[in-house]
């Protein structure tokens, strides 16, 4: 039996999401921009999809920005509000030290290139203190970025906070949210911030379509030119099937969040409880009360992340690791260095999380067989 507990990387599509994207793999193949009658077709569904993710938001539909993921939504994000900053004599910006790569590799781009980052840290918990934010802001403080939740510990940040004292400062304040939207209830009218990241295939939507809520402050100088799509803030012909599918999925997350929610809750806890009660030795990382429901990171001293991973590969578990295997050499997620844990304890976690479609009974089976996995390899070693 295969068990996939690995919703924080992808997520599967949901069957009514394949169902409203299937019309435009063929019939409905006009370009969105094309004024005649396939053109508008196509131009009135992308218009529908865009009301669905707004609404998933509480958003207007003209705050919507639709990206090829995440990754390029934060792109947007930085290079667009820095550039147009810059022309104020502003070119500083803050992040936190455990961002999705898809910030931190921007920021030290963007330093390259004359920009000033200074990168917050965190506590062992994976939170960045706004006392901290705080103190890094300086005259020249463009824009500061902190994920809403981190995809690898699952620890929520205090955005509310932080947010208000930005707005109080006239800083823009953005959001990685990519893990949020599908498990906690997001509303850009009431939380202070003034651009978000979205991504459908974190919410049972297709891969390779994303988006950038702004707030009607906000000026973006765009990374791509070409065409008048997306009111010239990224050209290019959309990718009308993925951003479909987000629609769709933006919908069915909004519609069951409190649904799934308490469903991934009750596994996440049924998971631990049955590590517990197997006796092995495990560490919990990240958060112990803020912390997206769906993600779980933990750590079995005495192993090693690689070799856990191979293990639960071959007992059907997909899983990952916060740690990324580069030319054979194990490297320690920057998340969990960040956090300062021990070394026997950042070198053997491991991330689960999980989504609408796993079982109780599917959460008890892999627990049970992590239990086995880690209690051979511990006694092997001793």
């Amino acid at each position: 039996m295969s068990i996939y507990l690995d919703h924080a990387a992808t997520t599967p599509i949901h069957p009514k999401v394949k169902e409203a994207m299937l019309p435009y793999l063929d019939e409905a193949f006009g370009n969105p921009s094309s004024i005649h009658q396939y053109g508008r077709r196509v131009r009135s569904a992308l218009d529908h999809a865009r009301d669905q993710i707004a609404g998933f938001i509480n958003a207007d539909p003209g705050q919507i920005v639709f990206t090829s993921g995440g990754t390029e939504a934060d792109n947007l994000a930085l290079f667009g509000v820095l550039e147009a900053e810059r022309k104020k004599g502003k070119n500083h910006i803050v992040t936190s030290r455990i961002e999705h790569h898809a910030i931190l590799d921007t920021c030290h781009y963007l330093e390259k290139r004359g920009y000033e980052v200074t990168y917050l840290p965190v506590d062992s918990t994976g939170m960045v203190q706004p006392e901290a934010l705080r103190e890094a802001v300086k005259p020249q403080t463009a824009l500061i970025s902190i994920m809403f939740g981190n995809n690898e510990v699952g620890t929520i940040q205090p955005i509310r906070e932080m947010g208000e004292w930005a707005r109080e400062h006239r800083i823009f304040f953005h959001t990685d949210a990519v893990q949020a939207p599908g498990v906690e209830k997001i509303d850009v009218k009431q939380l202070p911030v003034d651009l978000m990241t979205i991504s459908s295939h974190k919410i049972n939507g297709p891969k390779g379509a994303g988006a950038l809520y702004f707030s009607p402050g906000v000026k973006l100088i765009p990374r791509m030119f070409g065409g008048v799509q997306e009111r010239r803030r990224r050209a290019g012909t959309e990718n009308v099937l993925g951003i479909i599918g987000f629609g769709q999925a933006a919908e069915l997350a909004g519609n069951h969040r409190e649904e799934h929610r308490e469903k991934i809750i009750k596994l996440r806890q049924i998971f631990l409880d049955e590590l517990v009660r197997s006796g092995i030795r495990h560490v919990v990382n990240g958060h112990p009360e803020q912390t997206l429901p769906h993600i779980v990171n933990i750590s079995f001293p005495g192993t090693d992340s690689e070799t856990l991973l191979m293990n639960f590969d071959l007992e059907g578990i997909a899983c990952s690791s916060g740690s990324a295997c580069t030319s054979g050499t194990l490297e320690v997620s920057h998340v969990l260095e960040a956090m300062h844990l021990p070394p026997e304890v950042t070198r053997s976690a491991i991330r689960f999380s999980f989504g609408w479609e796993n079982t109780v009974e599917e959460v008890k089976r892999a627990a049970e067989i992590t239990s086995v996995i880690v209690r051979r390899l511990t006694e092997t070693k001793g």
